[in-house]
């Protein structure tokens, strides 16, 4: 299981998602929860090792570090990396299947709640091999690696929408909110939007060839363009690094997960 924190019921306002701001402990309630409900649910389906991976950036000793241990269902491990995409151990393993939980929308999406890429400061477009994607896709290319397929998306209409187009009809998607701006929404009250998501992890799991796992093409291009120089100012000397303009860089590699680490790392 990867998760994220904004795609949850409840969670609207950027301030909720960041480390040691008023409202974040309550953030971090509704987001344990929801992943509970995910566990309940890939339980019911017959799932007998369960991994959370926390992939919210909350900032300092809170990032990728924002669930509530004590309040997390037994029947998981949950793991705290330092770097987002570090740690890839449990699909090196092999996985039968990845549920992503909490997803929010790819930068610019208008119905996208808190939407963004990667980091909303400074990611305007990211694209593997002339796709556009967002952190589902990112998320998906990495288990696509190790040949998992991404089979359940949570968070908002406009993410799931954006999951089924990249990854096909068989996706099952639970929407618990509606963006009606990038900090508002109409949303599913947290009790019910856990009922919502143990029901389609159970369905999730029901069919472990519902979606194939998704490779972006070999070789791969990824192709970031950013809001500023800044960025493509401190890339650009890395071994394989192209500056396209401005604002945007390119890296090639054999395969996607060797130009994510010439890039990413």
């Amino acid at each position: 299981m990867i998760s994220d924190l904004e795609g949850v019921s409840g969670i609207v306002k950027g301030p909720q998602t960041k480390g040691g701001a008023p409202m974040y402990e309550e953030s971090r309630r509704l987001y344990t929860e929801e992943i509970n409900a995910v566990v309940r649910g890939a339980k019911a389906a017959g799932a007998t090792e369960i991994v959370v991976m926390d992939c919210h950036g909350a900032g300092g000793e809170w990032s990728f570090n924002s669930l509530l241990p004590e309040l997390l269902d037994p029947s998981c491990e949950f793991v705290v990396q330092e770097k987002w995409t570090e740690y890839t151990e449990f699909l090196e393993k092999g996985c039968d299947a990845a549920l992503l939980v909490g997803m929010h929308a790819r930068a610019g999406v208008r119905a996208g709640v808190l939407n963004h890429t990667v980091s909303g400061a400074d990611y305007y477009n990211l694209r593997f091999n002339g796709v556009l994607v967002g952190e589902v896709g990112i998320h998906a290319a990495l288990c696509g690696t190790w040949d998992c397929p991404v089979l359940l998306v949570t968070g908002d209409e406009a993410v799931c929408a954006e999951g089924r187009m990249l990854l096909g009809s068989g996706l099952t998607t639970v929407a618990v909110k509606r963006g009606i701006g990038a900090t508002s929404a109409r949303q599913v009250a947290p009790v019910r939007a856990r009922e919502l998501i143990e029901d389609g992890a159970r369905k999730a799991l029901s069919d472990l060839k519902a979606v194939a796992p998704w490779d972006p093409g070999r070789p791969c291009e990824i192709t970031a363009e950013f809001k500023h120089t800044v960025a493509p100012d401190a890339l650009r000397f890395r071994p394989g690094v192209h500056r396209v303009d401005d604002r945007t860089i390119s890296v090639a590699g054999p395969t996607w997960w060797d130009a994510w680490k010439a890039f990413y790392f």
